[in-house]
């Protein structure tokens, strides 16, 4: 269910366009750099481009800016198009990339210089930031920018700035030697204003062009004007382009191109979380994670392996709602989502992770039964299966207690447990190795309680989860905790670094647990699990390496959400 709030707050803006006739149709893009793999926070970008054209019946392009030869690949261009089509979203006959309008830019850029409003500069980066000044705090704290100093090269003639940025084309000059800068205001408090470059040069190889160019614009000159090109009528961005919307409107102003109109949202920030291809591609090219796709990344791949739905990711962005403040969105509010779908679609099974022998001394010898098992309770379609029963079972080490704790309701000499969809079982006593460890316990089972029904006279609280040893398959399970022990991970004292956050235990590999005999088939489909009493889990790619099959343990089955105010999910 969309949230209202998120809907309202761009769709005004639309409807105020379309009933004033500035425009007369909607059309939205989404424009990824391909320096990265997307992540979570672009879920929600691309969530309200398409979704504001779909409700108001117009399109939505992608468009790859791609114009930044140095950092961006093919390889990232086909993993973002991989994950928005997951996500269930389509553009079809509206693919676009800004490499692809490099003539029409650059056209633009001659006719702006025409106008006497771009130059070509000489200065060096580090000449250019000391000539444009920085903001500075009075003695009250007051924000203030001084005035910049104009480029001594600022009021070359026009003929003579139209000649230098041909050569700066043809590569004449070598790299940094010049810039092409719009001519505003050096006096400007935005700024982003006082003549900012549109064009540097680079002889760097583009995965696109190759090496046709060796001039790049820049992103502020390219974005607005490719948006015209398309067409483009309302450019959603995050909010930190807010402080950009000047010069978008200036570009397209001067340029006389096609009106396209900004509009800014806060962008998605939650706890435990780095919401930056920077900083996630850091991550990687360190071996802090196993690639882009680790499943403790924020990165749609890595959410994908982990185990989640694109339903449940879509139900997240769809809820939490926009503002023009930055927020921060508590990670257990997506973990509930999460909840919510897989609860609906996971079939249930029974694992043990942490196995101890149970023996049953008054089974039949050699006998194996089959006990019914439901595959779903909220999906009555999803039908019953089999499952062998013996003597010997796995159960989790954890159900087991020499000297049980107050309140404990599970395993210890003496007690009754049902063995879920099985008997009840009263434990007798255990086994122990020279060390004084529990190798295997104990039981007798009661023949007339098959299905875990408890005769009147007796009392059964507790309920535990088995394998058959028989027929147990041998897998591995990969359990994950946030990537970060911070709430804030880019919250750092002086000298700090984000690493430092990063959680020692966020993944423990248990090599040797066991599954029922279910776990064994791989048809090919994406099947999400429950683990009766451990949580929702997902088949691994790595799977079938070594015939193990292998388990992503997705999230818990504890909703940490229940115990956050429900009448907002930000986090102050």
């Amino acid at each position: 269910m969309e949230n209202t709030e998120t809907s309202d707050f761009i769709s005004d803006f639309i409807k105020e366009d379309l009933s004033a006739g500035r425009f007369s149709s909607v059309h939205t893009r989404f424009p990824p750099e391909p320096n990265g793999w997307l992540h979570i926070g672009h879920c929600k970008a691309f969530y309200i481009d398409f979704s504001m054209a779909e409700r108001f019946g117009g399109t939505c392009n992608l468009r790859f800016d791609d114009t930044n030869p140095e950092k961006e690949d093919q390889s990232y261009v086909e993993a973002i198009k991989r994950d928005i089509r997951w996500m269930g979203y389509d553009w079809e006959g509206r693919e676009y990339y800004a490499s692809g309008y490099y003539e029409y830019l650059y056209e633009l850029a001659v006719k702006i210089i025409k106008k006497g409003l771009a130059y070509v500069d000489d200065l060096s980066d580090e000449e250019m930031r000391e000539y444009r000044g920085t903001a500075v705090a009075d003695k009250n704290n007051i924000t203030e920018t001084p005035p910049g100093r104009d480029s001594p090269y600022r009021n070359r003639s026009i003929e003579e700035n139209l000649d230098l940025f041909a050569r700066m084309r043809a590569g004449e000059f070598a790299d940094g030697a010049k810039t092409l800068r719009a001519r505003i205001d050096m006096a400007h408090p935005n700024l982003l204003l006082r003549d900012p470059v549109m064009y540097r040069i680079r002889r760097e190889y583009h995965y696109r062009t190759g090496n046709q160019w060796c001039i790049y614009p820049m992103y502020d000159f390219q974005h607005p004007l490719s948006d015209a090109r398309e067409g483009i009528t309302h450019s959603l961005c995050s909010l930190e382009y807010e402080i950009h919307r000047p010069l978008y409107e200036w570009f397209i102003r001067e340029a006389g191109v096609f009106p396209s109109r900004q509009i800014e949202f806060a962008r998605l920030n939650m706890t435990h979380t780095v919401m930056s291809k920077r900083w996630l591609l850091r991550l990687v090219q360190e071996g802090r994670v196993s690639g882009w796709d680790d499943p403790r990344m924020p990165t749609i791949a890595g959410l994908r392996r982990r185990g989640y739905t694109p339903e449940a990711i879509r139900s997240f962005v769809s809820q939490i709602g926009i503002a023009k403040t930055d927020s921060m969105v508590d990670i257990a509010f997506l973990e509930y989502c999460l909840r919510e779908d897989l609860n609906k679609r996971a079939l249930r099974v029974m694992a043990v992770l942490k196995p101890l022998k149970l023996i049953i001394d008054n089974w039949p010898r050699g006998r194996t039964e089959e006990l019914e098992a439901v595959n779903n309770p909220e999906d009555a379609a999803a039908g019953m299966r089999k499952l062998p029963f013996g003597g010997e079972l796995w159960i989790e080490a954890g159900d087991f207690e020499e000297t049980p704790p107050p309140k404990y309701f599970r395993l210890f000499p003496g007690n009754s447990v049902r063995l879920r969809y099985g008997y009840i079982v009263t434990c007798t006593g255990c086994d122990k190795n020279a060390a004084g460890e529990v190798t295997a316990v104990h039981c007798s089972y009661d023949p007339e309680t098959r299905g875990g029904n408890a005769p009147d006279n007796k009392k059964v609280k507790g309920t535990i989860h088995w394998v058959a040893l028989a027929s147990a398959v041998p897998i591995e399970v990969r359990v994950y905790d946030y990537l970060f022990s911070a709430e804030r991970p880019m919250d750092v004292p002086p000298g700090g670094d984000f690493v430092d956050n990063l959680n020692p235990n966020s993944l423990e590999v248990i090599p040797g647990a066991w599954g029922e005999p279910g776990l064994a088939v791989n048809d090919g489909e994406r099947r999400y699990f429950q683990f009766e009493r451990l949580g929702y889990f997902v088949r691994d790619p790595d799977s079938g390496a070594d015939g193990r099959p292998v388990f992503n343990k997705t999230t818990g089955l504890r909703d940490t959400w229940a115990k956050i105010n429900k009448t907002s999910i930000q986090v102050k």
